[in-house]
């Protein structure tokens, strides 16, 4: 049955009294417990009630999981996500989900849903010159349920050059809060990753959420918790041996499920005209195309 507009305003009212951060600690600390008993109950209940497919995992049997978080960041046979994205000018999907939204970015405006948007340069921390970048670009968001692959793979090849933890709320990014809460990605806690690629700059930005609160990267491991009060930098061009990843390789990982938004410059790449709001998205499908051939 679908939910009224009043229920749905009362459950995102409710949130605003509910202690994000405390919760979310406490999730972060009962998913890593190596507790037989609690793992028993848990991991069948969940695989269960969300239709996870254990026979892509890696490893399929839930009972050598030695926690709750080491099952739902599973890693997945190779063969059963194939990089489809493989000439050099298509971009690949990041992640397994949904497409919550994606098109233009409306000078400093991104869409959220029917009657909300939010500005990029909120998203981005109040960043001008990174908003600059974007301004007038593309965006795509992409939304991960509980049941879905939580590992994040690179949508192209790139350089990382920052990373940038911002502080925020950790209000749910389900349809209903994200239908219903003006702003919410920018103002959930997020990390957000800049990339030099053959498309011009791209940012990956993490969102996020109730429960999910922990985000980690493959260069800078666990990000939050803890979580901080103000906006941190990691700067990475200058390095001697730069951090490079390739199209399809892994990034980042959500500790329990979240979004993910990506955005493009002005006129470097097309979204694959499929990929309508409410799509379903495979790890290394087709995202869509550079408009120029790559270097």
């Amino acid at each position: 049955m679908t939910p009224s507009p009043r229920s749905e305003m009362l459950f995102v009212l409710l949130q605003y009294l509910l202690p994000h951060h405390l919760q979310s600690r406490l999730v972060h600390w009962v998913t890593r417990r190596r507790w037989r008993w609690l793992n028993r109950l848990l991991m069948p209940w969940f695989i269960r009630r969300y239709g996870v497919n254990m026979d892509e995992a890696q490893e399929s049997d839930w009972r050598r999981y030695p926690c709750f978080n080491a099952l739902f960041t599973r890693a997945l046979r190779p063969e059963a996500r194939p990089l489809r994205a493989s000439e050099e000018t298509q971009l690949a999907i990041p992640v397994d989900g949904t497409v919550s939204q994606r098109g233009d970015i409306a000078a400093d405006r991104i869409f959220q849903a029917k009657g909300h948007d939010y500005s990029l340069l909120s998203l981005l921390g109040g960043d001008a010159h990174r908003a600059g970048q974007f301004h007038k670009g593309r965006f795509a968001t992409l939304y991960l349920s509980p049941r879905d692959y939580h590992r994040i793979h690179m949508p192209i090849a790139g350089r990382l050059e920052q990373m940038v933890y911002v502080p925020g709320r950790l209000y749910s990014v389900n349809s209903i809060t994200v239908r219903q809460l003006p702003g919410v990605f920018a103002r959930n806690e997020r990390v957000i990753s800049y990339f030099d690629t053959a498309a011009g700059p791209m940012a990956l930005i993490l969102v996020g959420a109730l429960h999910v609160g922990s985000m980690d990267t493959v260069w800078a491991g666990n990000i939050t918790p803890p979580y901080g009060r103000y906006i941190r930098h990691w700067h990475y061009r200058d390095r001697a041996e730069p951090i490079q990843l390739a199209k399809g390789e892994e990034m980042g990982r959500f500790n329990l499920g979240s979004t993910v938004i990506l955005l493009f410059a002005d006129d470097t790449v097309d979204f694959d005209a499929a990929l309508e709001p409410g799509a379903p998205t495979r790890m290394g499908e087709v995202l869509g195309r550079l408009r120029t051939p790559a270097a």
